[in-house]
């Protein structure tokens, strides 16, 4: 059964200003986004960003617990911000079918009592204004000023369609220690880290899920040539499990469960599982990790069908040259994040000079992007054991 899936919104771009790594960067993104640069240079919290806006809009969560997971106002708020402290977060998702673009704009800073507080909040439609605040009544009541409108589904009707666009945002990052854990998902729902992939596995339809469990096989075989069938079991206290099937020199082969399975093929079924499923933008941390470099190498391929097939937005980190050296990549797909004194700057691989003319010189895009994003002094790593 061939499953069909699709999103009429994506990201077109994100502004922030005082958020995390960040005083102000402004970052156009397309279809595919890879997110290249150095350890601690922002990756991880500039896709947070992505998982803000969801927090905002999802039931369970809202403002003040969004920002409260985050530590609060004085854990977001760039080091390098000075004079203007507020946080701004400004999101332009735009409609595939329609030349309008959504606007969101969330500007916040916290009171004397350490809550957070919205200073500015405003959604535009094309180059209508749909909601503009502080408005009169929180001028009149400024407790309201601890709440979005996006949260509030008796005041946010005409804009609706972004929050819920917001909350199919999805993140993915596979712990295969959660996944092995035998009571993994208890209490978690959507765990971001895999602790209930087995228990989202087990709550699709039969059907679905035995057509998306032939091609992960299919995929699987790939890096993992003997595997031949993956199914799903319950033990006796009913706690899902996969097991796989693997050619061996017995003539029924071999059966093993998740237990058994490697790091990487549990994080590829995880990564596999996480494209059929359709839906909002994908987030993906280091897809690459625990994976063959010969593997990591074809995922931008199978990402680039995957947009082709649903519509689905994908946006990774990474920091593997095998993963960036497809041709198919474009210049403006791959975002550098460059630290620096005053916050880190994002800047495409289309902003850089040298890189198109490497590249016509027959240098690979990997060999172009990755030293200038690399380490400065990473040899000094070599005086550790002489110390």
């Amino acid at each position: 059964m061939k499953e069909k899936q699709s999103t009429p919104l994506r990201f077109a771009s994100i502004r922030v200003e005082n958020w995390k790594n960040f005083a102000a960067a402004k970052v156009d993104l397309q279809q595919r986004g890879f997110l290249v640069g150095p350890n601690a240079a922002g990756k991880s919290n500039f896709l947070d960003v992505f998982r803000f806006l969801r927090d905002l809009a999802t039931s369970g969560g809202g403002f003040q617990e969004a920002v409260t997971r985050r530590g609060g106002v004085s854990v977001l708020r760039c080091l390098a911000a000075r004079q203007y402290s507020d946080i701004v977060v400004h999101a332009t998702v735009k409609e595939t079918a329609d030349d309008q673009s959504w606007q969101y704009e969330l500007v916040f800073n916290q009171d004397n009592r350490r809550r957070p507080v919205v200073k500015r909040e405003r959604v535009l439609r094309g180059n209508r204004i749909v909601l503009d605040r502080p408005n009169e009544a929180d001028k009149k009541d400024p407790e309201r000023l601890t709440q979005t409108y996006l949260e509030q589904v008796n005041v946010n009707r005409d804009f609706r369609e972004l929050g819920h666009f917001f909350a199919s945002v999805r993140y993915l990052h596979v712990v295969p220690q959660l996944v092995r854990e035998p009571d993994r998902s208890v209490g978690r729902v959507q765990d971001p880290f895999g602790g209930d992939f087995l228990e989202q596995i087990a709550k699709t339809p039969e059907r679905t899920r035995s057509a998306r469990l032939r091609r992960v096989v299919g995929a699987l075989s790939v890096a993992v040539p003997q595997l031949t069938q993956v199914e799903l079991w319950r033990d006796p206290r009913g706690t899902p499990h996969l097991r796989g099937k693997y050619d061996h020199w017995r003539p029924q082969g071999a059966w093993q469960t998740e237990e058994q399975f490697s790091d990487g093929t549990l994080r590829l079924m995880g990564l596999l599982w996480a494209a059929m499923e359709g839906g909002g933008p994908l987030l993906l941390e280091e897809p690459e990790l625990s994976l063959h470099s010969e593997v990591v190498r074809y995922l931008p391929q199978m990402f680039a069908r995957l947009a082709r097939r649903s519509g689905r937005q994908i946006i990774l980190s990474t920091h593997s040259s095998e993963l960036i050296q497809d041709e198919g990549i474009g210049l403006n797909e791959v975002l550098l994040f460059l630290p620096d004194r005053e916050g880190t700057r994002v800047r495409t691989a289309s902003d850089f000079e040298d890189i198109p003319r490497l590249l016509e010189g027959g240098v690979t895009l990997s060999e172009a992007v990755m030293p200038k994003t690399r380490p400065d002094r990473a040899e000094q790593l070599l005086l550790f054991g002489d110390r």
